[in-house]
């Protein structure tokens, strides 16, 4: 065999490990229950940011990051949309809030920013 062989099949084979160890360590991630306590503590932060600020509101959160995935993915569909991370920050401009939502084609993280006024928009959406 010459070495040019050797090291494609060395090269697919630790390709292959690296594919199979990457989508267990995703199935394991998606198991934990610390999630479900980190989704958890995520609502309880809105909670307070939404005492502290007004324009906190999660329904209209959840309606700007559904609109963002459906102009991004419009032929999928995203069965949960859950807040993950609220980022309280001096300032309406410096507020941020994580969704990720969860479809059958891989979870979709997508970050909502504030205007000057107020209004939330998706400033970015990239797989979770």
């Amino acid at each position: 065999m010459s070495t040019l062989a050797v090291i494609i099949v060395v090269i697919s084979v630790l390709a292959v490990i690296f594919f199979i160890g990457g989508f267990i360590a995703v199935r394991r991630r998606a198991a934990r229950p610390e999630v479900e306590e980190h989704i958890r503590h995520a609502d309880r932060a809105l909670e307070q940011a939404r005492a502290k600020d007004r324009g906190w509101h999660r329904e209209s959160m959840l309606g700007v990051a559904s609109e963002a995935l459906r102009e991004r993915h419009p032929d999928h569909e995203w069965p949960a949309v859950e807040l993950v991370l609220v980022e309280d920050r001096p300032g309406v401009t410096e507020d941020r809030a994580h969704m990720v939502c969860a479809g059958p084609q891989g979870p979709v993280r997508v970050i909502l920013a504030r205007r000057e006024g107020g209004e939330w928009f998706a400033e970015q959406v990239e797989p979770a």
